[in-house]
């Protein structure tokens, strides 16, 4: 690493100090809630990494320990059961004393026609995406951030929470993620007073272990340059900054926003 890059690095790390921070990622088994707890951990945060399968989150927390040298807790939490979401919680305050960072990334994705989207498929993307995310604001703003007048949450929506799509019908997910952006902004302006700021990323497409191959065929080829103003698909690294600016200290005035991380999906 030469000299510039060696100050570049410094300085990021200085305007964004975290190192020691407890944050808490969601749907971190495996895709973009990986390269987001990866991205907290290479700036000082111990990692508690939440999903549904013990076994993947156990390889996840290994991994970030060995590259990063921070302590993480792997634990198996339903998003949409309220009991252990609380006794999640719960055991994250017994262990670190406290919560600083929530990322709320856990999420589903229905895809079908909207004429062909049954009730059942409908209710799951908003018990998910939607009630999910609340769920776990709410049991960290009560045993955590509240009473510590402090704390950063960040909920990952979506571009499709701003826009709508002719690609992929997938209208529960457009509103379940319209839902994340405006509770976002709900949840901002009620705990302000607690010095708590709540913010939502809304990323467009990335490269994922799940999503690479339907990226790279032709059809979607062709759609991100005729759709995406730079021509290209998100890499994985990409959505680093966002997540650590908004996870910092220092972006104290900051809270309320959508934030499209989307190559400029939605300024078209």
């Amino acid at each position: 690493m030469s000299l510039s890059e060696r100050l570049v690095k410094l300085m990021f790390k200085r305007i964004f100090e975290i190192t020691g921070n407890v944050a808490i990622v969601t749907g971190c088994s495996s895709g973009l809630g990986v390269q987001m707890a990866n991205a907290l951990a290479n700036q000082g945060c111990k990692i508690v990494a939440i999903a549904r399968r013990l076994d993947m989150l156990e390889d996840v927390c290994k991994k970030i320990e060995e590259e990063h040298g921070v302590e993480t807790l792997p634990i198996k939490c339903d998003i949409t059961n309220t009991d252990e979401i609380d006794a999640t919680v719960k055991q994250v305050m017994d262990r670190f004393g406290r919560v600083d960072i929530l990322v709320n990334n856990a999420g589903t994705g229905a895809v079908d026609h909207a004429e062909n989207i049954t009730d059942e498929q409908f209710q799951k993307e908003f018990d998910v995406d939607l009630f999910g995310t609340f769920k776990f604001a709410r049991a960290v703003a009560k045993q955590a951030m509240i009473p510590a007048k402090y704390g950063r949450i960040i909920n990952i929506a979506s571009m499709y929470g701003l826009v709508g799509n002719k690609i992929a019908g997938s209208a529960p997910y457009h509103a379940a993620k319209g839902g994340v952006v405006n509770l976002t902004r709900a949840l901002a302006a009620e705990w302000g007073k607690y010095c708590i700021t709540v913010n939502s990323i809304c990323p467009g497409y990335f490269y994922t272990p799940l999503t690479t191959d339907t990226l790279n065929s032709d059809f979607f080829q062709q759609n991100a340059k005729t759709m995406i103003p730079l021509e290209r698909y998100g890499n994985e690294g990409e959505l680093d900054t966002a997540i650590v600016f908004l996870a910092s200290p220092n972006s104290s005035y900051v809270t309320g926003i959508a934030l499209p991380v989307d190559g400029g999906y939605t300024c078209m």
